[in-house]
């Protein structure tokens, strides 16, 4: 771990970049009249911080060899943090790092192998970008070496289920993502069912959110993410959409991550690499219902759809 202990510490400028975009409307006021108790707009991420009155635009960094879209681009340290630098300079104000693989069938790996492929990565933005880095793991080890390099955010699709998970990330002070998922990769996609998809993804999260208050990690550091394309058909996708201000009702903001997704492509017949437009209008769909992170490949497209509608929002 030796080679990863230095990195430099920035001050956080996201609250005032012009990479974000103000909500003083549509979304905003969709938020704080679905959330029962309006949650706090300053998010410390690390030594960052995170402004939640504005939509931001979450750039993904995989370097993983197997993932859906990207998959054997990002391996090597150097693309990796160029990739990253573009997408700071194309208007993300938090890069997602992940290094293992959760597309349906994904095969699982170690947890060395993963803290090997991270902890490198996350140690060279940290050092020369000026970034709220998340680390998409679900791996103990991972939480703790990423928190120690410099990350900020712990986006878990897993909730911090895994044994330990729960304490590492209490342990680091981040804020934490819970996301909403059934079964493992693997197999999460034999025949999902439910009898009402929205109030079931609440119901979940929300048991998600009173174990992270047993191990002492308050409500207000946490982040929720529905799980669109996690354990879900097509159908319970679109309706989770539609549906998504319920999930206001637990007083979280919320995470959108449908990038590339197969809901875009069963819903449009578009093969993955056509599949920017749909991304991009479920974006702002996303961001007037109030979302405050998109997650997203295509960040300069993003950052244009977020300027927009801020634009508009802004108008008298």
């Amino acid at each position: 771990m030796g080679r990863w202990v230095r990195h430099s510490r920035h001050l956080c400028s996201a609250e005032r970049s012009p990479r974000v975009a103000d909500r003083r409307s549509s979304g905003a006021s969709l938020r704080a009249h679905m959330t029962s108790q309006q949650y706090p707009t300053r998010l410390p991420c690390g030594n960052r911080v995170l402004d939640l009155s504005r939509t931001h635009v979450m750039g993904i960094l995989n370097i993983t060899p197997d993932s859906f879209s990207d998959g054997g681009r990002f391996t090597q340290r150097d693309a990796a943090l160029r990739h990253a630098e573009a997408m700071v300079a194309a208007g993300a104000t938090l890069v997602d790092v992940g290094g293992e693989s959760t597309r349906p069938g994904a095969r699982a790996v170690s947890a060395l192998e993963e803290l090997e492929r991270v902890a490198p990565i996350v140690e060279a933005i940290n050092r020369e970008l000026d970034v709220i880095i998340s680390v998409d793991t679900s791996t103990p080890a991972v939480i703790r070496e990423s928190a120690r390099l410099g990350a900020g955010l712990i986006n878990d699709v897993r909730s911090l289920s895994r044994n330990g998970a729960l304490d590492a990330a209490a342990a680091t002070g981040l804020p934490v993502c819970l996301m909403h998922m059934r079964g493992e990769p693997g197999d999460m996609q034999d025949n999902p069912h439910y009898e009402d998809v929205t109030a079931e993804v609440a119901s979940y999260l929300e048991e998600r959110m009173a174990a992270c208050a047993a191990v002492g990690i308050e409500a207000g550091r946490i982040i929720l993410d529905p799980g669109f394309g996690f354990a879900k058909t097509l159908e319970h996708n679109l309706s989770l959409f539609k549906h998504m201000e319920a999930l206001y009702r637990l007083g979280r903001p919320l995470l959108v991550g449908v990038s590339r997704k197969s809901m875009i492509g069963l819903a449009l017949g578009r093969p993955v690499g056509e599949r920017l437009y749909g991304g991009l209008a479920l974006a702002a769909l996303a961001m007037t219902k109030g979302a405050s992170i998109l997650r997203v490949h295509d960040v300069a497209e993003t950052a244009d759809v977020v300027r927009m509608i801020a634009a508009v929002q802004a108008a008298e």
